[in-house]
């Protein structure tokens, strides 16, 4: 999204809905000033006492104006509102639609009640530019110049006093408080992201604060979180209002202007009398149409932070690089793939997490990387499936720079078990059918026996994020996902670290069985069951300082075997 230039577009596909609101906007506004101008008229004809079929004329064009005006006002808004609720829509999927592309690595940036704040409520907020922003500034002016335009007939200079009230009312009062509205919208906005922020740790995060009883202190700051967006709110309001009451006063005052000059040209022989009830009755109705110009600065405001806040989230840079994305992935291949003197640094930050490693994955390879927790291997796992662009150097996947492979490609073909899976509320069998299409019973059923959780049917329930599920028990569901995709890349991250030895020993047997002729990636702190592997990569503050294979590294009597040394003796 490109600010407002992005709302607009998007609001600009539904030309036939703007079109007619602001048809309708302008036939009611014009009316209404018509049916009280001829009001005003009426009652100085009246008073005359001029012949009956004048007063039924007028009188009927007073009643054919109210029915016109009600229409009118009923059409404006009808083709407002839909036009609203399609660009809403419309604006919801643009955003999700970027978004999605960014999903793997957003949670790293941003906090999920922040998230949340920004993609319900500034979405929300946005439906607000239309309605309040866009025509009905159109409108007001519209129904301004052909009043002015209607008054010049009558008398010059109440147009000009009239063109003067446009200036002050639509323009300059609102231009001066949108200012000052500027900076307490803004701290509206984030307090509000703030408080949604606490609300969704406090929910995530209460049985850990009731384990360490800290609940009442949580509370306490969700509390004032809460006084303080409600705080926010009320100065808004009396900002709001302030400039409600302002706008209304010089409404007020240009029509009394209106009354006092007008009242001069008829003593000076300059405007006929009979016309001066209209004339103010024109201003008064008018001037009605600006009220909604007091709360323009808010919404406009409202709009503009809005957009702001959701182009930090799709950042401009990511569609160049989905751009660049027309290679894929030849599906079913096993990869050979060669990291050439790739660094990386993540996004803000100043300390490298990989430093210019280079290692090479051949066909059908197992290969394990091990090393201290931080030390960067699960961040080369991210790489291989391009949730990061290197900072240096080049990843390819056979022969092909992965900088260039749609990322859909890359993750088609890759059995992918992080250290954290998520799992939906359903069944076991719905989340087992996330790996692929057309997934038969008798194959899910035998999979699951394959990673030991037979004791598990199909339509086991599954609550959210598996909570009703072990450790254990989330760890093997995920492989059991991984297995049913039969991908020829598996990446796994710490796919067993909660399970015990014997059935860690088992199901990697399992594993080494139906990956025979795959190509293999394991992440893994533990150095048991290692010695199949081909190679052996360790790692320490993110470069590689061994590599070979499981004899090889023992036979050094390095880091790696020092590692082994140290694990013997806590578990042995």
């Amino acid at each position: 999204m490109k600010g407002m230039k992005t709302i607009i577009l998007i609001m600009l596909k539904e030309k036939k809905d703007i079109l007619l609101s602001i048809i309708c906007g302008f036939i009611a506004g014009i009316t209404a000033v018509g049916l009280f101008s001829s009001s005003g008229y009426l009652i100085s004809q009246a008073a005359l006492v001029p012949p009956i079929y004048t007063l039924m004329i007028i009188v009927a064009i007073v009643k054919m104006l109210g029915i016109i005006s009600a229409l009118s006002r009923y059409g404006e808004r009808y083709f407002s509102h839909r036009g609203t609720f399609t660009m809403l829509s419309n604006l919801r999927v643009s955003f999700y639609e970027k978004l999605e592309a960014r999903a793997p690595r957003i949670f790293q940036q941003y906090r999920s009640g922040d998230l949340l704040s920004r993609i319900v409520g500034d979405v929300e907020t946005l439906q607000n530019y239309f309605l309040r922003v866009f025509y009905p500034l159109i409108v007001i002016v519209l129904v301004f110049l052909a009043t002015i335009f209607f008054t010049t007939f009558f008398s010059l200079e109440v147009a000009v006093i009239i063109f003067i009230g446009l200036l002050l009312t639509t323009f300059i009062v609102p231009a001066f408080f949108g200012l000052k509205q500027r900076k307490v919208d803004r701290m509206v906005r984030e307090s509000r992201g703030r408080l949604s922020t606490d609300v969704t740790e406090f929910l995530y995060g209460y049985r850990d604060l009731k384990i360490y009883q800290q609940v009442n202190k949580k509370e306490q700051d969700l509390l004032e979180s809460s006084d303080y967006y409600l705080a926010e709110q009320e100065r808004e309001n009396v900002q709001r209002l302030f400039h409600e009451s302002v706008n209304t006063f010089v409404s007020l005052f240009i029509s009394v202007t209106v009354l006092a000059v007008g009242a001069y040209l008829v003593t000076m022989g300059q405007l006929d009398g009979i016309f001066l009830a209209m004339l103010v009755m024109v201003s008064l109705t008018v001037f009605e149409n600006t009220t909604a110009m007091a709360a323009y600065p808010s919404h406009l405001q409202d709009s503009r932070q809005a957009v702001s806040r959701l182009e930090t989230v799709v950042k401009a840079e990511q569609s160049e690089v989905c751009r660049q994305e027309t290679g894929m992935v030849e599906k079913g291949i096993p990869p050979a793939i060669e990291i050439e003197h790739v660094s990386f640094t993540f996004p803000d930050e100043t300390r490298p997490t990989l430093n210019n490693l280079s290692f090479c994955l051949a066909v059908g390879s197992k290969t394990a990387i091990v090393g201290p927790s931080g030390s960067g291997k699960s961040t080369i796992l991210q790489l291989l499936l391009k949730m990061y662009d290197v900072s240096d150097g080049d990843i390819r996947w056979n022969n092909q720079l992965l900088s260039g492979l749609s990322q859909e490609s890359i993750w088609e073909n890759a059995n992918v078990v992080l250290q954290s899976n998520h799992f939906f509320f359903g069944t076991v069998r719905e989340n087992l059918e996330l790996a692929k299409d057309g997934l038969s019973n008798e194959e899910m059923e035998e999979t699951l026996r394959i990673v030991q959780l037979d004791h598990l049917s199909l339509d086991t329930p599954v609550l959210e994020k598996g909570e009703n599920l072990s450790g254990g028990e989330k760890q093997r569901l995920a492989i059991a996902r991984s297995i049913l995709r039969k991908a020829p890349l598996w990446l796994l991250d710490e796919p067993t670290s909660s399970l015990d030895s014997i059935t860690e020993s088992q199901l990697y047997e399992s594993l080494f069985k139906i990956a025979k002729e795959d190509t293999v990636v394991l992440i893994s702190h533990r150095l048991t069951g290692l010695e199949k592997m081909d190679q052996i990569i360790v790692m320490e503050q993110g470069s590689i300082i061994e590599s070979g294979t499981f004899d090889e590294l023992m036979d050094k009597q390095g880091y790696f075997y020092r590692m082994k040394e140290i694990e013997q003796s806590l578990f042995w």
